[in-house]
């Protein structure tokens, strides 16, 4: 009880610490004062260097909503990463791409709010929710795009930055999936392998491409794509992939290479492939996706395609700070495509 009252008393003097309080610190004006904590070159490097320390050493904080009706912004970022399964967060790309969008936001002044359907028992949609918190653009990843909710979001006033997912006139960060599909192939096909099967996941424009890519790189090669090991999965679902694994493995012509959607599926696959006696990237290889720096670690070590999730961050951020400023983007600047590259391992033989 005693560290709580603490807390509160602490609390209540950093929001009693104003402008004029730093002001009459420094002996200076309280314009002075608020350019220098906004790191203004016109003010004396000398008296903003002073005049940030004192503001510290007072234990000053910004009221957001002084800064708010100052400026028209909130410097809050809504973030929609709801997806079917639930699994953003638990998405090691999606966590990844946010943490990185998140760091640089931050830099620039900016909190992230997780926007969602619910507010304890009252039910919004997305919209609804980004006004209620008043946020001043979305981040949009990992979710059904498709979907009526989603899409009243993309098509409203606010800026939206979307993940792997391209419309006209709107604006996006992509990964190359279709690119990693193909390198992964040629590295396979390279390696002497002639039957594959692939397993892909959840309808979307990243598993659209993913497709596309494969057929079309068996088809350069004159090698067919099976349609019966063409299957349906789900990104990041280890049970269904185990399952989907045994049934390949059943087939009297059986794959040299599965290809998986995500590595977490690719685990799951290798274990059901060492307990049908066999040992992976000898009898059976295996390609993985995403490029999981924990799940290479799980012998042996899994060939996979790695997508730079830092730079996908970077550059969401970048288009959005872009739309705040509102500076015209020109319409072949609104996606940013950023490159995937192969991880070779040990899982793909030489045949």
């Amino acid at each position: 009880m005693e560290n709580g009252k603490q807390n509160e008393e602490r609390l209540e003097g950093v929001l009693m610490v104003s402008i004029k309080d730093i002001a009459q610190a420094c002996g200076v004006s309280t314009a002075t004062v608020s350019k220098a904590l906004n790191n203004r070159e016109d003010v004396n490097p000398a008296t903003r260097e002073r005049v940030q320390e004192v503001a510290k050493q007072l234990g000053y904080l910004p009221n957001a909503m002084a800064r708010a009706l100052k400026t028209n912004r909130t410097y809050n970022i809504g973030v929609l990463m709801v997806d079917k399964a639930d699994s953003g967060l638990k998405h090691f790309f999606f966590a990844s791409v946010l943490d990185s969008f998140k760091v640089a936001m931050e830099r620039s002044g900016y909190d992230l709010t997780f926007i969602s359907s619910q507010i304890g028992s009252q039910t919004f949609s997305y919209y609804e929710h980004c006004m209620y918190r008043n946020v001043d653009g979305v981040f949009a990843a990992c979710v059904d795009f498709a979907s009526p909710g989603v899409q009243t979001l993309l098509n409203s006033s606010l800026p939206v930055v979307s993940i792997d997912y391209v419309e006209d006139g709107k604006y996006a960060v992509a990964s190359d999936n279709g690119k990693g599909i193909e390198l992964a192939a040629e590295y396979a096909i390279g390696r002497g392998h002639k039957r594959f099967a692939f397993i892909y996941g959840d309808p979307s424009q990243v598993t659209d491409a993913r497709k596309k890519a494969f057929v079309d790189t068996l088809a350069k090669h004159h090698l067919e794509a099976d349609p019966n090991l063409i299957l349906e999965g789900k990104y990041i679902h280890a049970e269904l992939a185990y399952k989907l694994t045994q049934q390949i493995l059943a087939e009297p012509d059986r794959p040299t290479c599965v290809f998986y959607p995500d590595d977490i599926c690719a685990v799951a696959g290798m274990t059901a492939i060492r307990d049908a006696g066999m040992t992976p990237g000898k009898e059976i290889s295996v390609i993985g996706y995403d490029g999981h720096p924990m799940l290479r670690m799980v012998g042996p070590l899994l060939t996979t395609v790695q997508q730079d999730t830092e730079s996908i961050g970077i550059r969401a951020a970048e288009i959005m700070l872009r739309l705040l400023q509102k500076t015209e983007i020109p319409e072949e600047e609104r996606v940013a495509h950023v490159g995937v590259k192969l991880l070779e391992g040990e899982t793909v033989a030489q045949l």
